[in-house]
C-alpha cells in the first residue's frame, strides 16, 4: 500500500535521519569552437585631445526635399591635434557609432541660433566628410538645456580662436598676406627722384681732351727713352 504525500512527511519529520537534500553544485563549462582573439580598433583619435563632449541631436538640411532631417543622437565632440593644433568636430550615432560629423572647424565658419530656441543652432560646413566623401552641408544642432548649448558655442569659438592663432595653416598664410600688404604699399609708394650727376658738355671735352694730352706725353716719353736707347 503506498504511503500519501503527508504520511511521508510526518515520516521525515519524526525520524532523525530525515534531513534536507542536498544539490550539488553544478558548473557547467564549455570550450570555445572558435577562438576570438582580441582587437586594437583605431579610431583615429589617438593624437587628439577632447575639449568637450555633449549629447544632442543632429539635423541636415536636405536640399532636394527643401526639409530638415534627422541625422543622429549621440555625443559630439571638439578634438585639438596636438601637433598642428588643428579642430574637428565629431559626432557618433548611439548604438551603431556610425559617424554622422566629421569636418574641421574654420575661423570663418559662423554659429547661428536655430529658430529662435536658445538650445540650438545651426552652421554650414563647405567641406563635411561623415560620408566618406566631401560635402558641403547645412548642419542644426539641438540639445537638452540651454547650459549645454551656451557651453557648446563657447567651446566652439574657443577653438576657432586656436585654430586662427595656433595652427600652421592659418598662421603661414596671416605672415604671407603681411608680407604682401608690406610689398604692395611699399609699390605705391611714389619713389623720389634721384639726383643723377650727368657730366656737361664743358666738363667731357675737358676729360676728352685731358686723355689725349695724356697719350701725347706718354708717346713723347717712350720716343725719349728710345733716343736714349739709340744714342
Amino acid at each position: 500500500m503506498m504511503s500519501s504525500p503527508t504520511e511521508e512527511s510526518v515520516r521525515c519529520n519524526g525520524e532523525s535521519e530525515c534531513g534536507e537534500v542536498e544539490t550539488p553544485e553544478h558548473d557547467p563549462h564549455f570550450d570555445p569552437i572558435v577562438s576570438l582573439p582580441l582587437v586594437d580598433i583605431h579610431t583615429n583619435e589617438e593624437d587628439e585631445e577632447e575639449l568637450v563632449k555633449i549629447r544632442a541631436r543632429l539635423y541636415r538640411y536636405n536640399t532636394g526635399d527643401h526639409e530638415w532631417k534627422e541625422r543622429g543622437t549621440g555625443d559630439i565632440k571638439l578634438l585639438r591635434h596636438r601637433t598642428n593644433n588643428t579642430v574637428r568636430v565629431v559626432m557618433r550615432r548611439d548604438k551603431t557609432l556610425k559617424v554622422c560629423a566629421n569636418h574641421f572647424i574654420t575661423p570663418d565658419i559662423r554659429m547661428n541660433v536655430h529658430c529662435g530656441s536658445d538650445k540650438a543652432f545651426n552652421w554650414s560646413v563647405f567641406a563635411d566628410y561623415a560620408d566618406e566623401t566631401c560635402k558641403q552641408e547645412l548642419l542644426a544642432i539641438k540639445f537638452g538645456n540651454p547650459q549645454n548649448a551656451e557651453l557648446w558655442k563657447a567651446k566652439f569659438a574657443e577653438a576657432q580662436e586656436i585654430v586662427r592663432t595656433k595652427c600652421s595653416l592659418y598662421t603661414q598664410d596671416q605672415s604671407s598676406d603681411d608680407e604682401s600688404s608690406i610689398t604692395r604699399s611699399e609699390d605705391t609708394e611714389t619713389p623720389e627722384p634721384k639726383s643723377v650727376d650727368r657730366p656737361s658738355e664743358d666738363d667731357s671735352k675737358k676729360e676728352t681732351t685731358d686723355s689725349k694730352e695724356d697719350g701725347v706725353v706718354l708717346k713723347l716719353k717712350e720716343l725719349k727713352v728710345d733716343g736714349d736707347k739709340t744714342e
